[in-house]
């Protein structure tokens, strides 16, 4: 696991990276101090709580950046759903075990 300042208030963790099982890769974007993305495998997933400008902006630069373009449909999340994702890396490889 490493974590990337991508500016003051953007961060990036990435979990599972040398794993053979790509699938078990991930990164989660957090704006400020919040989780509002995440990259589990080769699928996208972004909140569906609606934070402030900034932290839109800084979303969609990520996907952008992540060669994912913002207006391309990620899988949107309620924001429980990233908060327990962080908690339960084991099961990255599908998501929705991670939620049970």
């Amino acid at each position: 696991m490493h974590i990337k300042r991508i500016s003051p208030n953007e961060t990036e963790v990435v979990v599972n990276e040398r794993l053979v099982d790509r699938e078990k890769h991930a990164r989660f974007f957090f704006s400020y101090d919040t989780i509002v993305a995440a990259k589990v495998g080769t699928k996208y997933y972004k909140t569906e709580e609606k934070f402030s400008q900034s932290t839109s902006r800084h979303l969609d630069k990520w996907l952008e950046t992540e060669g994912y373009h913002a207006s391309a449909e990620a899988q949107i999340k309620p924001q429980t759903w990233f908060e327990k994702l962080l908690f339960d890396v084991d099961n990255l490889s599908d998501p929705y075990m991670a939620l049970r």
